[in-house]
């Protein structure tokens, strides 16, 4: 009898074509504090051999890659010489290994100066690398700079780079708050475009459980992952034009900091940054998924 209550309720949570909840995990595992100067993370990326981990900071810091090695320690601050940290959120690299850094943020969702920067960066000991391809946007949908307050959902701090295409998801910093959250699609090119809108989805909970910071997509890329302070919400089911269908799974970390990175270390592993608070945070994250 009891066999057959536990494939019961397996079979109803899996049939739940949206939002799942899955039980609660452990709290994170430490790797190691971020060094000092790191205290604004707001992506990461590994490099091709997975040996660096690349990490930016966000709106106010210099316009640094910063390389640091598997242990935490600061291999190198790469200038990036031809680009301004406008608002650098992300950080993603492709199937190839080009790395390549969202300046996007849009807090104030008036910003008309969006855009992804592919760079030449492939080790941690170069003292520089440049800009080589301008990947500029504007949001389809967005006619007001900024739109009434109901509607703000045109800040960005999560992407990831999939078969020539980026693919970007907002965050809502809208009055009202209800965990939508728009999925936008622009090219991998040189070029000025309109960011086609292919989903809009929504999560549940409040802003600590639902504002999205960071995006990561795995090697088989048929999973992304969504990172917010509290949560990660993994997708599936999605296809190249159309995120509307969706699946979404919800895993508590059972912790609570500014998390603003994540990035696959292998497609059962995850990597999680939060920035530095008074009392916590600066770190970097193993999370396990099951």
């Amino acid at each position: 009898m009891l066999r057959i209550v536990v494939v019961s309720a397996l079979l109803l949570w899996s049939c739940n074509p949206k939002a799942q909840d899955s039980p609660k995990t452990d709290e994170l595992q430490v790797e190691f504090s971020l060094p000092k100067k790191l205290k604004e993370v707001s992506g990461i990326a590994l490099s091709q051999d997975k040996k660096t981990i690349w990490a930016i900071e966000d709106q106010g810091n210099k316009n640094v890659v910063y390389g640091l090695d598997m242990q935490g320690n600061l291999l190198k601050d790469v200038l990036v010489e031809n680009a301004e940290n406008n608002d650098w959120e992300d950080i993603t690299k492709d199937t190839q290994g080009n790395i390549y850094l969202g300046d996007f943020g849009n807090n104030d969702n008036n910003r008309q100066n969006l855009s992804i920067l592919k760079l030449d960066l492939k080790t941690p000991s170069q003292a520089t690398t440049k800009v080589i391809q301008t990947t500029k946007f504007h949001y389809e949908g967005q006619t007001e700079f900024p739109p009434k307050k109901s509607n703000w959902l045109y800040d960005c701090e999560a992407f990831v780079e999939m078969d020539g295409n980026f693919y970007l998801f907002t965050k809502n910093r809208s009055k009202g708050f209800d965990g939508t959250f728009l999925v936008f699609k622009i090219p991998n090119k040189e070029g000025d475009f309109e960011a086609m809108l292919i989903g809009k989805l929504k999560l549940n909970g409040k802003y600590s459980d639902a504002a999205i910071t960071s995006a990561t997509i795995n090697s088989t890329k048929d999973k992304i992952v969504l990172l917010n302070h509290k949560n990660i919400h993994v997708l599936s089911g999605f296809t190249a034009n159309d995120f509307s269908t969706a699946k979404i799974q919800k895993i508590s970390l059972n912790h609570n900091s500014q998390k603003e990175a994540v990035v696959f270390l292998d497609d059962k592993t995850l990597l999680i940054a939060d920035e530095k608070d008074k009392d916590t945070g600066g770190n970097i994250y193993k999370f396990n998924l099951r």
